[in-house]
């Protein structure tokens, strides 16, 4: 089985080649200029990416003319799809009235007031650029409030290109002093809590792991984060940049836990480069420049009249919370869908996540965290290449995340494409 998974990897392979010459000579060129011809590394794969040409609805069109269902969502930025109307009035409009302003503008102050009345956590906010940006200065927020210095992080979490924390040391971190603790983990937390109470700033975790696997968090593991930090004088920080789209209040109004601080982006900013971090207003006061001895949060474009306009546009005319319900509902039914489809050939196939974020896992065995996944490389890349073939585009790990074009016929159509996928190439003899 190993050989002939492997056999099938490189016959595929040699299709998505052949199929693809524009894409592979888009991406020699940009290899001139660019280490690896890529800027963003988690849209590179094997052999080589594709180069989108177009999109539209929820469908991509690549320079070789292939067009895909677009399951991928730009892990959740994507929400609104491509080229919303809505969102294109509403940026077109700000448009009108120019950018690059260099004052404060009237748009920003109204997407505050939407995201601080739909998401408990938010007593006041500030903008920025990005979610990596925003955990940033939500880590920065807490360290200087608190005094100290330490802060509780979760293995196989993801927080922003230099606040990452998969297998191993990533180099790219910035220098905060870590604690990595087990996801879901409640009694090794609680000790770790414990060892490190008197320096502990942060502790700041997905509510659901996004990039790390799509694994939620369990009600009990989470309400412990609540309950530690308050009694250690520590801020919960959650990192809702994904998971704010699980309700209209986010994955701490389905919990019933308020944090301290939270971080929001990707869509929230209406698909534009966005991020935002606040919380509790005697926290985020820090920031009051009309106080003495306030904190100062520069940014050039922290109110990006483009973000704020669109954000504003997709949160009241596209996302209110009666669709965010809708949309949840719609990835569960989904991912249940997916699960039947293996469990009905003995496959060892598993999708985990929750509402409109999924991923796809190659074995039998429950995942309840990062250190229960098996590492199957060879069925990744066959099953993400496959993927391509049926036409359905998805991330090279295996990650989905609906965009609310997407409507029930392509769901149907996907769990077709998954059902040949397994009967083409019988996975019984155990992952690779």
């Amino acid at each position: 089985m190993v050989r002939s998974l492997e056999a099938a990897l490189e016959k595929v392979r040699g299709r998505f080649v052949a199929a693809n010459p524009r894409s592979r000579a888009a991406h020699a060129g940009a290899a001139a200029t660019m280490p690896g011809g890529n800027t963003r590394t988690t849209l590179f794969h094997t052999p080589f990416p594709l180069t989108m040409a177009g999109a539209d609805g929820c469908r991509l069109t690549d320079l070789d003319g292939h067009r895909y269902v677009d399951l991928l969502g730009d892990y959740t930025a994507g929400l609104y799809g491509h080229n919303n109307p809505v969102i294109r009035q509403a940026v077109d409009k700000a448009l009108d009235a120019g950018w690059n302003l260099g004052a404060h503008g009237t748009d920003e102050a109204r997407l505050a007031a939407v995201l601080c009345g739909r998401f408990p956590a938010l007593e006041l906010v500030r903008f920025t650029n990005s979610g990596t940006e925003a955990n940033l200065l939500a880590l920065a927020t807490a360290t200087t409030h608190t005094g100290r210095g330490t802060v509780l992080v979760f293995g196989g979490a993801y927080h922003g290109s230099v606040l990452s924390f998969g297998d191993g040391a990533f180099p790219l971190n910035v220098p905060h002093r870590f604690v990595v603790g087990e996801y879901n983990d409640a009694a090794g937390t609680d000790r770790l809590i414990e060892e490190h109470a008197a320096d502990l700033a942060a502790i700041l975790v997905e509510p659901v792991l996004g990039s790390g696997g799509c694994v939620p968090g369990s009600p009990e593991f989470l309400a412990l984060l609540r309950r530690r930090a308050g009694e250690t004088g520590a801020l919960l920080v959650f990192d809702e940049v994904m998971t704010s789209r699980m309700s209209g209040g986010g994955m701490q109004e389905l919990l019933g836990i308020t944090p301290d601080l939270m971080t929001l982006g990707k869509y929230t900013g209406g698909g534009m480069t966005f991020g935002a971090f606040g919380g509790r207003a005697d926290v985020m006061s820090m920031y009051d420049p009309r106080r003495p001895g306030s904190v100062a949060h520069a940014g050039t474009f922290n109110n990006n009249v483009l973000s704020m306009a669109a954000g504003y546009a997709g949160l009241t005319e596209l996302f209110p919370p009666e669709v965010s319900r809708q949309l949840f509902d719609r990835g569960e039914r989904l991912r249940t869908r997916l699960n039947d489809i293996g469990r009905a050939r003995g496959a060892p196939v598993r999708w985990t996540g929750m509402g409109s974020m999924m991923t796809v896992h190659f074995q039998h065995e429950p995942i309840n965290a990062p250190r229960d996944m098996r590492p199957t490389p060879v069925l990744r890349e066959l099953f993400h290449l496959d993927m391509l073939d049926r036409g359905f585009h998805l991330a090279r790990r295996g990650m989905v995340a609906l965009s609310l074009e997407l409507g029930e016929a392509e769901c149907a159509a996907f769990c077709a494409a998954v059902a040949g996928f397994l009967d083409d190439y019988p996975l019984l003899d155990g992952p690779r």
